[in-house]
C-alpha cells in the first residue's frame, strides 16, 4: 500500500509537478504513512486523533506531514467524503485548524460541478482513500513565495490536459 501510494507520489504528484511543495519532504523522507484498519466510527475517531498527536507531536523535520490511507470501506466517494467532514468537524470542535489543514484524495475523486470525465479529476485522484494532514504553518511558508496559489491548480489541469486522458489514465489506472 506505502510502495503503491510513493509511486504515485513520485509519479503523479512530483513527476507532473502537481504540488510544488511536495518534493522537498519526500526526498528528506519527512512524510509519514499510516494505514488505517478501522472498521467503526469509534475505531476511525481513535485512528485519527492518533495520527493527529503523531502529527502534532513530532518534530516537523521528522514528520512534515501525514499521509492517512483507509483501503476498505470507503471505495464509494461519497462514504469518502462523508468521513473527510467528519474529520473536518473534529478538526474544528479541537480548536486545530490554525495548525493543520487537510487535503483529500480518492481513487474516484470527484469536483463539484465538473463534468465527470474531466482531467482534472486526477489531480486528487489517488491509488487509495487518503487523507493528508498538512501542518499549516509549513503551508502558510510555501505560500508566501507564491504570487498567486490558484495558479498551481490551473497549471495542473493544463498539465493534465497537455498530457491527454491516456497517458494520464496510464499513469492513474485506478482513476478511469
Amino acid at each position: 500500500m506505502v510502495k503503491n501510494t510513493r509511486r504515485w507520489l513520485d509519479q503523479m504528484v512530483i513527476g507532473l509537478n502537481l504540488c510544488p511543495f511536495s518534493h522537498s519532504v519526500l526526498a528528506q523522507d519527512q512524510v509519514y504513512y499510516a494505514i488505517c484498519d478501522a472498521n467503526t466510527d469509534a475505531q476511525l475517531k481513535q485512528f485519527y486523533v492518533h495520527e493527529l498527536q503523531r502529527l502534532l507531536g513530532a518534530d516537523e523535520n521528522d514528520i512534515a506531514t501525514s499521509l492517512l490511507m483507509f483501503p476498505q470501506g470507503l471505495a464509494v466517494f461519497d462514504d469518502y467524503l462523508d468521513l473527510l467532514n467528519w474529520f473536518q468537524q473534529l478538526l474544528e470542535q479541537a480548536e486545530l485548524t490554525e495548525h493543520v489543514q487537510l487535503a483529500s484524495f480518492h481513487p474516484q475523486y470527484q469536483f463539484e460541478g465538473v463534468a465527470a470525465d474531466d482531467l482534472s479529476h486526477f489531480t486528487n485522484r489517488s491509488p487509495y482513500p487518503t487523507i493528508h494532514l498538512l501542518r499549516q504553518a509549513q503551508m502558510t511558508k510555501a505560500l508566501a513565495h507564491v504570487v498567486d496559489p490558484e495558479q498551481i491548480y490551473e497549471d495542473n489541469i493544463k498539465t493534465l490536459n497537455k498530457l491527454g486522458r491516456q497517458q494520464v489514465e496510464s499513469l492513474c489506472p485506478w482513476g478511469k
